[in-house]
């Protein structure tokens, strides 16, 4: 039975990148090592670090006056590592999610931090409207996707102040004006290459402002000078980000990547809300081209655990939603193709002629 995989971290990757990276466990641009085992000094893998770097620069269109630094420690060390770098007094934060107030519960051991809005009081099921950026804050934190709760902000963002994302579950889904922002960062597991890697995207003049010391470690420009192996990277991660990439640009790209996005996500959408059985549970204006979250309609709530054993044993994996929403989410990355979308659409049909 083919298996769809919609697991939400880590998760589906480009066939190519996996066959490349199998071969390289092996045999490592031609060295006769396994990527396993080379020196991250060795030419080869200064190379692909490179590469990586090059090609992420070309993608995304990041403007000169950014550096590009690939660190290890996830997305959620960046929770303190952002403040570390850049509050000196105030930061503002849009809470819109469980790793948005996990990152606002980290800046505050920094500083002062003004919660803007949070869609809190509704679950995190809809992004916050109308609220202020005060001029002057030292920067504005945003989550763009709520991986857990299926809501997304779609758009760059206006503000007065550098603007910070965490883009962990949606870099490389969508055309950014990377101008528009201070910093991005993002772990790797979703749209990018296996869990290990995190990325941090820097305009190099807001560094260097902040009155503490910074340990050595956590100072991004340690890591901009020493071009991101001032410690030993996670080689095989890296390798395997740089067959993504390459993978991405053939496809045609980030502007395709977001067509992809669009086209598979009203697929679901569309079926969730025709379908007699479900629900989605998120706003629709901000609803997550990524993580696509829906539930049981209240008076089919005892089917469920029969829906997840359904959707199983039809070759779905990953459906399950998170432990603290429950219901279902289908994760949409870049990777996933379109007939695995079909084949969850199907199967969500076949179960409504059951019942």
């Amino acid at each position: 039975m083919k298996k769809h995989n919609f697991y939400a971290g880590p998760s589906i990757l480009p066939e190519s990148a996996i066959k490349a990276t199998a071969e390289a466990v092996l045999d490592y641009e031609g060295t006769g090592l396994s990527v396993l085992e080379v020196s991250h000094r060795g030419k080869e893998f200064v190379a692909t670090m490179a590469q990586t770097e090059a090609l992420f620069r070309e993608l995304l269109g990041i403007p000169t006056g950014y550096a590009v630094i690939f660190v290890g420690g996830g997305a959620s060390t960046q929770f303190f590592h952002v403040p570390y770098n850049l509050l000196e007094t105030q930061a503002a934060y849009l809470d819109t999610g469980t790793w948005a107030s996990n990152a606002i519960k980290e800046a505050k051991l920094f500083g002062e931090v003004l919660v803007v809005g949070s869609s809190a009081d509704k679950n995190y099921t809809y992004i916050p409207k109308g609220y202020t950026i005060p001029a002057d804050a030292d920067y504005f934190h945003i989550t763009t996707n709520n991986t857990i709760y299926g809501s997304e902000i779609k758009t760059d963002l206006a503000s007065p102040v550098p603007l910070v994302a965490d883009m962990s579950s949606d870099i490389f889904s969508r055309t950014l004006d990377v101008s528009k922002y201070g910093l991005i960062y993002g772990g790797a597991q979703k749209n990018l290459a296996p869990a290990g890697l995190t990325f941090v995207i820097v305009k190099e003049d807001l560094l260097g402002k902040v009155s503490r010391p910074l340990p050595t470690m956590v100072d991004y420009r340690t890591h901009i000078k020493k071009e991101s192996m001032f410690n030993t990277p996670p080689v095989v991660i890296v390798y395997t980000a740089l067959q993504t990439l390459k993978w991405i640009k053939e496809m045609g790209g980030v502007a395709a990547m977001e067509q992809r996005a669009i086209l598979k996500s009203g697929m679901l959408y569309d079926e969730i809300d025709r379908n007699r059985l479900f629900v989605g549970t998120v706003a629709e204006e901000d609803r997550s081209r990524m993580n696509i979250c829906w539930v049981m309609k209240p008076e089919y709530a005892e089917l469920e655990a029969e829906f997840n054993t359904f959707a199983a044993t039809h070759g779905m994996v990953g459906i399950k939603g998170h432990r603290s929403v429950g219901g279902f989410r289908a994760s949409n990355y870049n990777a996933l193709p379109v007939e695995s979308m079909q084949a969850l659409i199907e199967c969500m049909q076949e179960f409504e002629k059951s019942h």
